[in-house]
């Protein structure tokens, strides 16, 4: 007696599938309205195709052939599948089937507690397959959601498909009614579309959203920064007596970087930065930036009458 093995209850006529194995008397077993209850070992059977040679009853004989569990149905519709396929009782392969004409691209990972961890990423040709995963039945109740991103594509196709991102999370009562012949495999497995009627981009929408942003980009205009830059940290922030020191000199160098940044974009052929004497850290950090910097025709202290030793000028190219 397994998990995934189809029982009946003795004291009813109730069928379903055991989904977990809680201790050894006591299984779960999903019936077929989707919910799940505890069952004692002994209390059930496990249904076999050719049960009903054996059964005697008092209803109308029936031809064992018709009272057999009907063999999975095979899945022949085109589309992109997520198939569990067994490897052997108890270990599956998750695997990403493209029944389609397309070539599909995609991407896959697990989800477990909203941290996701990406496992495959590939190029299915049609027709093709790609294992991504494996998961044994005995941890069902550990699976991670599964997801799957995809886009599909064909050279000269005549439509531009918008791309797709699919989440299976796998729930026992339905699991195991999922079972079907996966197509392009031809094996039984557990199987879930991933997708649907794909949907087209509009290709004029699409035209008009690209010419938009040469637009935007020129009613953009960089703003030149001061001629004069103050680094002290009063003059950044007003909050700062709570900060560290590497906290401040972070704050100061970003300022710095900006401002010089802005300063040869809109070709300033000059800028003064004021970082005061003090310790002198943020002097030699400025000044290393600088010498390693491309477009920098030279920096010296600046006016020393007016700033003594606590600004540097920079002369740009």
């Amino acid at each position: 007696m397994n998990v995934g093995d189809r029982v009946r209850l003795m004291s009813g006529r109730e069928e379903g599938i055991i989904t977990r194995i809680l201790d050894n008397n006591i299984v779960e077993v999903a019936i077929d309205n989707d919910f799940t209850i505890p069952v004692a070992r002994r209390e059930i059977v496990v249904i076999a195709p050719e049960e009903a040679k054996f059964l005697k009853n008092e209803e109308p004989v029936v031809k064992p052939s018709a009272r057999r569990e009907p063999a999975a149905p095979v899945l022949s519709a085109k589309g992109i599948y997520l198939a569990m396929v067994h490897q052997s009782d108890e270990l599956l392969a998750a695997t990403i089937l493209n029944n389609t004409d397309y070539d599909v691209l995609f991407t896959s990972g697990e989800d477990r507690n909203n941290r996701y961890r990406g496992l495959q990423n590939d190029k299915l040709a049609p027709k093709a397959t790609r294992v991504i995963a494996h998961y044994h039945l005995k941890d069902f109740e550990q699976w991670p959601a599964l997801i799957v991103q995809f886009l599909q594509h064909r050279n000269g196709a005549p439509s531009l498909f918008e791309p797709v991102t699919k989440r299976v999370q796998f729930k026992a009562a339905s699991f195991y009614k999922s079972k079907k012949t996966a197509p392009v495999l031809n094996k039984e497995g557990y199987v879930f579309q991933l997708d649907h009627k794909p949907v087209t981009v509009n290709t004029d929408k699409l035209q008009e959203q690209l010419a938009e942003k040469p637009a935007q980009q020129e009613n953009f205009k960089l703003q030149a920064p001061e001629h004069e830059v103050d680094l002290h940290i009063e003059k950044l922030t007003d909050d700062f007596a709570g900060m560290s020191n590497s906290a401040m000199l972070k704050l100061q160098l970003e300022k710095f970087q900006d401002a010089l940044e802005r300063a040869m974009a809109t070709n300033m052929h000059e800028i003064i930065f004021i970082h005061g004497s003090g310790n002198g850290v943020l002097r030699k950090e400025i000044q290393k930036i600088l010498s390693r910097t491309p477009g920098i025709k030279f920096f010296e202290d600046a006016r020393k009458e007016k700033f003594g030793y606590g600004a540097t000028l920079v002369r740009i190219k």
